[in-house]
This record gives structure tokens, C-alpha cells and sequence, in this order.
């Protein structure tokens, strides 16, 4: 009777462990479901060459192998995984060309970062070549804090930081080495 009390109880004090054990573990996959969203592109598109106008005008050109649009997540923003090569032109049609390897467009803050051999090049011959360049769309302004290169018919430059207008016109460097020749 003795061996037969402690078979019962061994059994209940098993059964008792593994209820908990499988319980916790039913409980650990919940949080994991809950925890769990899915990043996913609402849209992708191969080979995209989107026009931007404005009063039928166009303004700038973008093509890119290859496009990835999160507009489904709360920071909305459409991605370039392949890179971009975008034409840009102002008022009077003079063009601006830029050409990088990765690009990312956040649509809140209308600002498109540019990574990877970033080049950028105007019509009247000026040239900037970066790691990583920002564009404030809203603006009309690029700037970064990595270390650049700025050639024009004037002569080259390089530093670390710099900001500019999309046309060149004003240009404001920190940290600059080199020879530009000044108007002034």
C-alpha cells in the first residue's frame, strides 16, 4: 500500500509539473504571436522611371531598378534598395543629375537619404561626391556631415560637411581642404 501511495503521488506531482511546463510554453508562443508583425512592402515594382510635375511641368525624373513602397507602417517611406539615378530640373530647365547606390524617400518628412557613392552633377560642370547625402525635398537643400569632394571649373575641394542649394549656387562647406577660386 505503501509503494502504491507513492505511485500515486509521483504520478500527480508528473502530471502536475508537465501541466505547468506545457501551459507556460502555450504562454511563451502567445507573447511571440503577439510580439510578431510582419515587415513587409505594401507594393514593389522592377525598373521604375517616375516622373514628378508640377502644372504640367516636370521637375525631376527618378529610375531604379528596383522599388520597395512601406506605406503600410507608421513612418511611411519607399525604398531603392538598387539605387537611384534621378534628374532634377529648375526653373529655367537647367538639370541637376544624382546617382547613388541606395536610397530611401520618407514620405512625413519629405527628406530622401542617399548612400553609397553619391555623385552629384550640374550642367555648369560642378561635381560632389559622397558616402551619404541628404535632400530636403521641401527645401530644395542637400547637406551631410561625411567627408566629401567638390570639383568645379574653379578647381576641387575636400572636406567634411557641407550643405548646398539643388543648383550649386550657395554652397557652405565646414572642414575644407584644397583650392577653390573665389569671385569675391
Amino acid at each position: 500500500m505503501n509503494f502504491y501511495n507513492k505511485s500515486i503521488l509521483h504520478f500527480l506531482l508528473m502530471s502536475l509539473f508537465f501541466s505547468v511546463l506545457l501551459s507556460c510554453e502555450s504562454n511563451f508562443k502567445e507573447v511571440q504571436k503577439n510580439d510578431y508583425s510582419e515587415f513587409v512592402p505594401s507594393g514593389d515594382a522592377d525598373f521604375v522611371n517616375l516622373k514628378y510635375t508640377d502644372s504640367g511641368v516636370i521637375k525631376s525624373v527618378l529610375i531604379s531598378p528596383k522599388m520597395f513602397d512601406y506605406a503600410n507602417v507608421d513612418f511611411a517611406f519607399t525604398e531603392f534598395p538598387k539605387g537611384v539615378d534621378v534628374t532634377i530640373y529648375d526653373n529655367k530647365g537647367k538639370k541637376t543629375f544624382i546617382r547613388s547606390n541606395y536610397a530611401v524617400s520618407y514620405k512625413q518628412t519629405n527628406i530622401i537619404d542617399l548612400q553609397g557613392k553619391v555623385k552629384i552633377t550640374s550642367e555648369a560642370g560642378q561635381m560632389l561626391e559622397t558616402e551619404q547625402l541628404y535632400f530636403d525635398q521641401k527645401n530644395q537643400w542637400f547637406y551631410t556631415e561625411k567627408k566629401f569632394k567638390l570639383t568645379d571649373i574653379k578647381g576641387g575641394s575636400t572636406g567634411q560637411g557641407i550643405d548646398f542649394s539643388k543648383d550649386f549656387k550657395i554652397v557652405n562647406s565646414q572642414r575644407i581642404e584644397g583650392e577653390i577660386e573665389s569671385s569675391e
